[in-house]
């Protein structure tokens, strides 16, 4: 691409919502914009918004604006899958207000409410879905019997299950009444129904189960059965998280927990 081709920077960040073009001139001047990983202070500079990749203060930005980001609070009684064969319930209803073709990320089981991702965006998806890149999420599980703080120090130094051992990132305890606890679990895990594997493993079968957040994004007051497209902040955190990955090869794990 030439100088006379392309669009010039700061009006493609302006486009992008970042802010008016003048601050967007400014930003550029302070050295706050990279283009393709390296720092951009020149005015004129001209860009492909297709194939070049830029951010602010290392916040990437969305450029391509075909793609759609939405967030699912999904209710139990739902599958997570585009069309169900079996006819139940299924991830269509919350898609209906995008004419994008959108596909969830990963999985959560019928009995499983929470936190799913809804995009257009293949490369996106396979890093938020794929074991290898540890992105974390975080549920709240409710389980039978008073958890100890010995079997949360059990959780996070390893539970045997019959495919290996796994690790909790992070557990803890927030609230034992009556014959139920309230467990936090912080998994990076692809594994089919971790959560509830682990916790009937230690004793403490689930009685239900929601996934609070997703790698930077957090359920937050969302209603169940309700959608929304991501936030400029969220989106930012979100593809600044896949442009950091190196993309292994193989298809992403579809986690159902």
């Amino acid at each position: 691409m030439t100088d006379s081709e392309g669009v010039r920077l700061q009006k493609v960040l302006a486009n992008a919502g970042v802010a008016s073009r003048r601050v967007c001139e400014e930003y550029i001047v302070d050295g706050r914009v990279r283009v393709n990983g390296t720092v951009v202070t020149e005015l004129g500079t001209r860009i492909d918004p297709e194939v070049d990749i830029v951010d602010v203060d290392g916040t990437a930005i969305q450029l391509d604006t075909s793609k759609r980001y939405v967030m699912l609070n999904k209710p139990t009684g739902v599958v997570s899958t585009m069309k169900d064969e079996n006819g139940r319930p299924d991830l269509r209803r919350y898609t209906k207000e995008w004419e994008e073709r959108l596909y969830n990320v990963g999985r959560l089981d019928a009995d499983t409410s929470g936190l799913l991702i809804l995009t257009n965006d293949g490369d996106l998806a396979h890093v938020l879905a794929h074991p290898s890149f540890g992105v974390t999420k975080v549920y709240i599980a409710k389980v039978d019997g008073r958890v100890t703080p010995q079997t949360i120090a059990t959780l996070t130094r390893g539970v045997d299950l019959e495919d290996g051992t796994i690790v909790a990132d992070k557990a803890r305890l927030l609230d034992t009444s009556g014959g139920t606890s309230l467990v936090e679990l912080t998994l990076h895990s692809g594994r089919n129904r971790i959560v509830r594997r682990m916790m009937a493993a230690v004793g403490h079968p689930v009685v239900e189960l929601v996934r609070r957040q997703f790698g930077p994004l957090h359920l937050g007051t969302l209603p169940a059965g309700r959608a929304r497209e991501l936030t400029k902040v969220e989106r930012g955190a979100l593809l600044t998280l896949a442009r950091s990955a190196d993309t292994p090869p193989g298809d992403p794990t579809q986690e159902q927990l």
